[in-house]
């Protein structure tokens, strides 16, 4: 079986944020000066509090939350990655996503049981139905596009192969047994059948077989009408605005991946995110919005590219008309029905993210009481990292390859997208506390926080995160006090 990471080449399931012109760090840098503190002082704490909380204008909440935006040179990032072991990283995930599965993690001992294996790095292998990974030789903080290097053994093969033929059973059936295929979904997706599932689990195909065919052609159909009802209105004065800020931005997503900055490429994102706007006049276009198209676009271009050719470098133009027609609409659909479920995330003032922002704050003072303090007496504000993380859904903090991974078990998981993303970013800041902890001043940490070290991140940690987070939310689930934002 022909696996995403190795369809795709070396150079592409990297997250590449390196400064270039265009870039996150180039525009907003001119606007914002590097993030500098004073021991004593806190005029950015307060600033960014008195505007928050007074909601005077859209454009206040925008300059308080700056630092959310700032992607962070690499070079700035002297923190060396996490090395964890292939073993630890199977065993524990193995034991949180069977738990899931089967339903059997309703005990104190087995949470007990859990939480003691999670730290163990000399765990003996246990046979899993997840790809085994050769953990990285060397640890290279620069985001290069250099691919995941992956292993798969004549055992991971069997398992691939009748995991896949699980999926297929499933899909194929008449009338598909949701529920089943997001227990099978959860510990990730086959790459061969990930478009199809995806499209299942994301609402937008039917489960009733028989009416897949008519739901998708009428669809498509639909989407392409609104494109000629709609696109050529993008030049007038009343849109002109939402169409630049589209047009500024798309250059900007994965800037050194060769795919993503061919004109064709970029016209399609262009016209899936203006017609987006058009349809939503209560948010319009909002920047990271167009972070969203781009798994939804990858897995489904891979659907129709040949399995011998390099994705990153691939020219898409040799796609045939039709099928980049179906890319196009299906991966506006699909986006349309992940932002119906996180719509107030990209509303006025964007709201669902500020209260997610607390709700982590709270949630930490929880689980990492410590990190939690450290933070807090270094003046550090959520706010200022942990907006981008929700606004995009940690995509510009994850390798490409591992968002289509982790979007595998989003998508598996209820509310995945707007709830169940609360406990993995949780689960992903406690994961560098000890790095955190080491940092003494508040420059280094919000470096490090906009630099974290995940560019040499396969799906091993990826398993193991959403294992953590699945684990938080269990924990948690009958305590939801957790969740209130403080009262003033």
């Amino acid at each position: 079986m022909q696996s995403v990471d190795s369809h795709n080449g070396k150079n592409f399931w990297r997250k590449n944020s390196k400064s270039v012109p265009g870039s996150m760090r180039a525009v907003y840098g001119a606007m914002h000066p590097p993030i500098t503190r004073s021991p004593k002082s806190s005029p950015r704490k307060e600033s960014s509090q008195k505007k928050v909380e007074s909601n005077d204008s859209f454009q206040d909440y925008q300059e308080s939350v700056n630092d959310a935006w700032d992607c962070g040179d690499d070079e700035f990032c002297v923190i060396s990655d996490v090395k964890i072991s292939n073993r630890m990283v199977q065993s524990a995930a193995l034991s949180v996503i069977n738990s899931h599965r089967s339903g059997q993690l309703g005990t104190n001992s087995a949470l007990a049981e859990l939480h003691n294996q999670m730290p163990a790095a000399a765990l003996e292998p246990v046979e899993t139905d997840m790809p085994e990974v050769i953990p990285h030789a060397t640890v290279n903080n620069s985001h290069s596009s250099s691919a995941v290097l992956s292993c798969t053994t004549a055992a991971s093969s069997k398992r691939d192969a009748v995991r896949q033929e699980k999926f297929l059973e499933l899909i194929s059936n008449n009338n598909t047994n949701l529920p089943e295929l997001r227990k099978l979904s959860w510990s990730g997706i086959p790459p061969s059948v990930r478009a199809v599932t995806w499209r299942l689990l994301n609402g937008y195909l039917p489960a009733n077989a028989e009416r897949r065919e008519d739901t998708l052609k009428r669809k498509r159909e639909e989407y392409w009408s609104f494109v000629n009802q709609y696109y050529e209105t993008r030049h007038e004065d009343i849109y002109q605005d939402t169409f630049r800020q589209i047009h500024i931005d798309i250059p900007r997503m994965s800037p050194l991946v060769p795919l993503f900055q061919q004109t064709i490429v970029q016209e399609m994102f262009e016209r899936i995110l203006y017609i987006w706007a058009i349809r939503h006049p209560a948010s319009g276009y909002v920047q990271g919005i167009n972070d969203l198209v781009t798994p939804f676009f990858i897995v489904f271009l891979h659907e129709v590219v040949p399995k011998e050719e390099s994705l990153d470098t691939y020219d898409v133009e040799q796609v045939s008309e039709e099928d980049r027609a179906v890319v196009e609409a299906d991966s506006f659909w699909c986006m349309s029905k992940l932002l119906d479920g996180i719509q107030d995330n990209y509303t006025f003032a964007q709201p669902g993210i500020q209260n997610k922002v607390q709700q982590l704050r709270e949630l930490m003072k929880r689980i990492d009481f410590s990190l939690h303090c450290h933070l807090e007496r270094h003046e550090i504000d959520y706010l200022q990292f942990s907006f981008r993380w929700f606004n995009n859904l940690l995509m510009r903090e994850l390798p490409l390859g591992c968002t289509v991974r982790l979007w595998d078990t989003l998508h598996a998981e209820p509310d995945g997208f707007s709830h169940f993303v609360l406990y993995v970013c949780a689960a992903f800041l406690k994961h560098f506390s000890q790095h955190l902890m080491a940092q003494r001043d508040f420059q280094g940490l919000m470096l490090l926080l906009q630099n974290l070290p995940t560019s040499n991140w396969s799906d091993s940690e990826i398993s193991l995160l959403v294992a953590e987070a699945f684990r938080l939310k269990y924990v948690f689930a009958d305590a939801p006090n957790h969740l209130q934002a403080n009262k003033k």
